[in-house]
């Protein structure tokens, strides 16, 4: 039997989002790497407005946008969830913050790909 807690109400979906918007205020106010992608993003926005690009080609930036602040945010929170489960120097916990890392040089690398794509040809 289900208690009260687990009580489905739109008050509590509502305060879910305040938690979820927390996370994101906390994302951008204490890591430095989710600045630069910001502003990597801002950049890449603006010159999607300026170029004129096609629906598509929205549909591809804002994919790879928010595709590297989700890799960003798992990493970030991998790393804190490590930082405290092993606060002490371990090189498995090593592995897999670097493991973490390289999911956001992944996708980061994957969106720089699709920028060019879609801004070389109009740029030049």
């Amino acid at each position: 039997m289900k208690n009260e807690k687990d009580k489905f109400t739109i008050a509590a979906r509502i305060k879910s989002f305040k938690y979820a918007f927390n996370g994101l205020w906390k994302f951008f106010k204490f890591e430095h790497n989710a600045r630069i992608h910001l502003v990597a993003a801002a950049i890449a926005i603006l010159l999607s407005f300026y170029l004129e690009i096609s629906a598509t080609e929205w549909v591809a930036i804002l994919s790879v946008i928010c595709a590297v602040f989700v890799a960003e945010i798992f990493n970030s929170s991998i790393e804190k969830l490590a930082d405290v489960v092993s606060p002490e120097i371990n090189p498995q916990i090593k592995t897999v913050k670097d493991m973490a890392a390289a999911a956001v040089l992944i996708t980061a690398c994957l969106a720089i790909l699709i920028g060019g794509i879609i801004f070389l040809p109009k740029l030049f």
